[in-house]
């Protein structure tokens, strides 16, 4: 049976855990070569390489010096290219620093965009870039300003690619998932708060990066071709 991404190559930053990992996984079920980055977990990059077949590569998207390791392995061209990489610092507004506005706005604003610039000429038509927000630019939430923003900095940066990439039959999208149950999630949330959002949840239940994965599974695909510029909020109903 034909997969639907076969030949294809793609790239997807903070592959080693959490949703990431899940979008590694699915790809390369679905038939894709598969490039990740990570930045601290060897052990777990090495070993879903070892699983999947993808290849890891270090990055801190801290530093935009990275990105040229972090295209290296796809130099000879590239298909899709997945922004999941990100970071959450709950901070009040009162304690904010603006040496943590720097470091939240460039590992999940400023790196994705240069990402997507230097992925420009190395992607193939038809092309595919999904960026991966949050619930939160809708929903905020106290100590959020930094995460909230960064996010909805990266949507419109989705929207203003998909205008000027779509010419190239490249689409760009955002997914912006809800509360998923993640090590990140449960770490930063209690256990009456995840049973609270998930009585409140149409499909009764936290997401999982499983199904975040098959959105974004979806989206990289053939059948995807006449979707660009849109934040598909994969939520399971938290947010109608």
């Amino acid at each position: 049976m034909t997969k639907p991404l076969n030949g294809r190559t793609a790239l997807v930053t903070g592959g080693s855990r959490g949703i990431g990992r899940a979008v590694v996984r699915r790809l390369a079920r679905d038939g894709a070569r598969v490039v990740f980055t990570y930045r601290a977990s060897a052990e777990e990059a090495a070993a879903l390489a070892a699983e999947t077949g993808a290849e890891a590569v270090r990055c801190d998207q801290a530093d935009l010096a990275s990105l040229p390791d972090m295209f290296a392995p796809v130099a000879g061209g590239l298909d899709i290219l997945v922004n999941n990489a990100a970071v959450s610092e709950p901070t009040p507004i009162a304690e904010l620093t603006p040496a943590a506005f720097d470091r939240v706005m460039t590992i999940n604003a400023k790196f994705p965009l240069f990402a997507i610039r230097a992925a420009i000429p190395l992607l193939r038509s038809p092309g595919r870039i999904v960026n991966l927000s949050s619930l939160n630019t809708v929903i905020p939430a106290p100590g959020g300003a930094l995460y909230g923003a960064s996010k909805a900095a990266l949507e419109q940066v989705t929207a203003v690619a998909a205008r000027e990439l779509g010419p190239r039959s490249i689409t760009v999208n955002t997914v912006s998932p809800g509360a998923t149950d993640t090590d990140l999630l449960r770490a930063t949330n209690s256990p009456a708060a995840l049973s609270q959002t998930a009585a409140a949840t149409a499909l009764g239940r936290l997401g999982t990066p499983d199904d975040v994965a098959a959105v974004v599974a979806y989206l990289v695909s053939p059948d995807a071709g006449w979707v660009t510029g849109q934040n598909i909020r994969a939520t399971g109903g938290l947010l109608i």
